[in-house]
């Protein structure tokens, strides 16, 4: 029997589900199945469900700027999630980046397991937070990678040789979101009325993750989680979806609301170092993914930090006006300690509240 973790930052090993998927199962074993959760939930397609849609070119032109960072600022305090399109990233560095995660996924288990992880780590091919041999398992494989942009600490074990190509596209993807990070946290900033130049610059030098992510087709998708309802811990997720096909969904108003692809468009998540940083006036918001019956979903996660000279705590100028601090100030790496030590079950948030 494996030993159980001694924390959230590392999993036990769990059977692949795409090995699962492969051999025509017509049911879900017991172990994904979740009864207790309502999984796929229609939402009447009214206009005030739909996900809203930022233009950066309107962000960065003076001209729209002003009207464009109110819809901006509405998007993060109504939804804490929205769609970004000519954002400057390439389409090369885009579909670089998806046919290398599809190679990958593509190739066969034992190949895959050379970049499994191991005990102690949460890196690597396999699933997150699976921490007792009876918990329910969630539909998916993940490659999850930490540092990705800092030489000194990646860890290359982790990183894919094969597809061939999947290292140099990840090194380029890695550069193209950290700027993109900076330019968005920058407007978000703006959006507040916050230091926005001094507070997008601590995402330069900023700590980035990944996780990706395959949901494979699954025989009774109403029956089984492809991603449990979370939230974000970081600052901004940056997700891009490598088809066109709906899995990710985000709690609105008591609806789980599809964020339909759009072609190009990257998602844009707040996470909980957002949320602090602007005193609760944004939320990070409840997302998950669902699987779906006849076809394979793969998405591409970066999870981006300020950097770890950073102090997580309101921003000042918030607290200055009169509002008092809802959260407690920590060093980034106490915040860390206090994510992955806690117990799944306790609300994150909650517990660093005042």
């Amino acid at each position: 029997m494996a030993v159980a973790p001694k924390s959230l930052e590392w999993s036990l090993p769990v059977p692949s589900v795409q090995e699962l998927a492969i051999r025509g199962l017509h049911t879900v074993p017991p172990r994904y199945v979740r009864d207790d959760m309502d999984i796929i939930i229609t939402v009447p397609s009214e206009p005030s469900l739909r996900v809203p849609l930022i233009d950066m070119t309107k962000l960065v032109n003076p001209d729209s700027q002003e009207q464009e960072i109110q819809r901006l600022h509405s998007a993060c305090k109504e939804w804490g999630l929205f769609q970004i399109i000519n954002h400057g990233v390439s389409d090369e560095s885009l579909s670089n980046m998806k046919e290398q995660v599809q190679g990958f996924f593509d190739l066969p288990l034992q190949e895959k397991k050379r970049w499994a992880q191991k005990p102690g780590s949460l890196e690597g091919y396999g699933q997150a937070f699976v921490t007792s041999e009876e918990q329910k398992l969630e539909w998916n494989d993940m490659i999850f990678l930490k540092n990705i942009r800092s030489l000194q600490d990646r860890n290359l074990n982790f990183w894919p040789e094969n597809p061939p190509e999947f290292r140099k596209s990840l090194e380029t993807y890695s550069e193209d979101m950290s700027r993109l990070a900076v330019s968005i946290t920058r407007f978000i900033a703006m959006g507040l009325g916050v230091e926005a130049q001094q507070y997008s610059e601590t995402y330069r030098e900023g700590v980035y993750n990944m996780r990706i992510n395959c949901y494979p087709p699954c025989p009774e998708p109403e029956r089984v989680s492809g991603l449990n309802p979370h939230t974000d811990i970081n600052g901004i997720t940056l997700l891009l979806e490598c088809g066109d096909m709906a899995g990710l969904q985000v709690l609105k108003d008591g609806h789980w609301v599809f964020v339909e692809p759009i072609n190009g468009a990257l998602v844009v998540n707040l996470g909980h170092v957002m949320e602090i940083m602007s005193n609760g006036i944004y939320k990070a918001p409840d997302h998950r993914a669902v699987a779906n019956k006849s076809k394979q979903r793969l998405s591409i996660a970066t999870f981006c930090n300020p950097n770890s000279s950073v102090d997580i705590g309101p921003a000042e100028k918030l607290i200055k006006s009169g509002s008092p601090p809802l959260f407690r100030t920590l060093k980034i790496e106490e915040y860390l300690q206090h994510f992955y030590n806690r117990k799944l079950e306790v609300s994150f948030i909650d517990s660093l509240k005042i």
